[in-house]
C-alpha cells in the first residue's frame, strides 16, 4: 500500500503543479480508488482558467474518473458490490440522495453536489483540497471515495482510457432518449460535435433513429467521428444547414434537435428553424448575446415545440453508456483522440481548452 499520493493541483488561473498527499484512511462506509485514466472535460478549463470557482482556491480537476478499487469499508462494499481490484467508473455528482431532484433520477440539480450553488457542496473536479482528504479529482494517482459516491462496475475488457467517455456517452443517451423522448424512425439534429455532441450522435444512433445530422462550422475530424458513428456531416459555414434537413426531410425536419453550441440569437434561430412541428429542442450549453423574444417566441409557439434544458445524467444511463461502449457495436474508439501523464496536466487542458490541435476530440490523462 502507498503512503503517498501525487496529484496535479490547480493553484491559480492556468497554472497546476505536482503536490504529494498522505494516503487517507478507510472508514467502513468510504473507500480509496486507483485511478487509471481521466478523461477531460469543458468545465475542467473553465476552473483552470477560473471562468468558474475563483474563490474555491487550489483544487484537483478531473470528474471522467475510471480507476480499480485499491481499499474499501464494509459497508461501502456491500452498496457499491464492489472488491478490491475492481474496475469502476465513478462519476462527478456527490448528491444527497434524499431530496427531489435525486429522488427523480437528477442528481446534477442537488444542491449537495451543484457547484454553482449557493450553499456548501462536495464534488469530484471542484472540491477544494483544504476539504480533507483533498483527493477529490481524478487528476491524481488516487481517490478518496465518498459514502455518497456513484460508483460503477465497468464491464471486462473495456479499457480504463476508452471507459472515460461513459460521461458524455450518457449524458447523450440521458438526453436523447429520455429528455428528448426519441422513438425509432425519428429524424435526429445534433448541433456541436464536441465530445457531448458525439455522445448525442451514438445515443440516437444506438436509439434507431432513421436519420441523424450532426452539424459543425466546417469539415473537421470531429465531424467525421459523427460520420463514423452513423451521422451525416453539414458544415454551416460551407452549407445551408436548413435546407439540407428539409430536403432529406421532404419538409418535415427535425423530431429532435440537440443544441450544444454557445451561439447566440443566429444560432438560436437556426435551431428553432430545424425543429419540425412537435419536436423537441434541447439545449445543453448557455446562449450568449442579446436574444430578441419574438426571435424564439414565435416559432415555439406556431410549431408546437417542447423546449427543455437538459444537465447530467442519471445512475441507468451511466450503466448502459458503459454497455455501449463494451459491446464495439459503433467505433467510439475514434473520439478517444489524446492521452498525456500526470506531469503533463497542463498541456492536456490546453490542449482540451485552447483547441491548439483540431484533431483533438477527447482527451484524457492515464497513468
Amino acid at each position: 500500500m502507498i503512503e503517498r499520493v501525487r496529484a496535479a493541483v490547480a493553484t491559480e488561473r492556468l497554472r497546476t503543479e505536482l503536490r504529494t498527499f498522505p494516503l487517507p484512511e478507510v472508514g467502513p462506509d468510504e473507500g480509496l480508488l486507483r485511478v487509471e485514466a481521466c478523461g477531460l472535460c469543458g468545465t475542467d478549463w473553465e476552473y483552470y482558467t477560473r471562468q468558474r470557482g475563483a474563490h474555491l482556491g487550489p483544487m484537483i480537476l478531473g470528474h471522467e474518473i475510471v480507476g480499480t478499487i485499491l481499499a474499501v469499508g464494509e459497508e461501502a462494499r456491500r452498496r457499491w458490490k464492489v472488491a478490491p481490484g475492481d474496475r469502476v467508473a465513478v462519476e462527478e455528482f456527490l448528491p444527497c440522495g434524499e431530496c427531489a431532484f435525486c429522488r427523480t433520477g437528477r442528481p446534477a440539480l442537488c444542491d449537495a453536489t451543484d457547484s454553482r450553488s449557493t450553499r456548501p457542496f462536495l464534488r469530484y473536479g471542484a472540491t477544494p483540497v483544504e476539504v480533507a482528504p483533498a483527493l477529490w479529482g481524478g487528476f491524481s494517482e488516487v481517490l478518496y471515495l465518498h459514502p455518497r459516491a456513484l460508483v460503477h462496475r465497468v464491464p471486462d475488457g473495456l479499457s480504463p482510457d476508452l471507459a472515460t467517455l461513459f460521461v458524455p456517452l450518457s449524458n447523450g443517451i440521458r438526453w436523447v432518449r429520455r429528455d428528448g423522448g426519441l422513438r425509432p424512425g425519428s429524424t435526429v439534429v445534433v448541433i456541436g460535435p464536441g465530445a457531448h455532441g458525439l455522445g448525442c450522435v451514438a445515443a440516437a444512433v444506438e436509439a434507431g433513429a432513421a436519420q441523424v445530422f450532426a452539424v459543425g462550422r466546417e469539415r473537421s475530424p470531429r465531424l467525421e467521428a459523427a460520420q463514423a458513428l452513423g451521422a451525416v456531416p453539414l458544415e454551416a459555414d460551407r452549407e445551408d444547414v436548413v435546407g439540407a434537413v428539409r430536403d432529406a426531410t421532404q419538409g418535415r425536419m427535425a423530431d429532435l434537435v440537440v443544441d450544444l453550441a454557445p451561439s447566440g440569437a443566429e444560432g438560436l434561430a437556426t435551431t428553432l428553424a430545424l425543429a419540425g412541428k412537435g419536436a423537441v429542442v434541447l439545449f445543453a450549453a448557455t446562449k450568449h448575446g442579446q436574444l430578441a423574444a419574438d426571435a424564439f417566441s414565435e416559432p415555439i409557439v406556431r410549431k408546437g415545440l417542447v423546449v427543455k434544458g437538459v444537465r447530467g445524467r442519471d445512475f441507468e444511463a451511466v450503466d448502459e453508456a458503459l454497455a455501449v461502449l463494451a459491446s464495439g457495436r459503433l467505433p467510439l474508439q475514434r473520439l478517444r483522440t489524446h492521452r498525456f501523464g500526470l506531469d503533463e496536466v497542463d498541456q492536456a487542458l490546453r490542449v482540451q481548452g485552447e483547441k491548439v490541435d483540431p484533431s483533438a476530440i477527447h482527451v484524457a490523462v492515464v497513468r
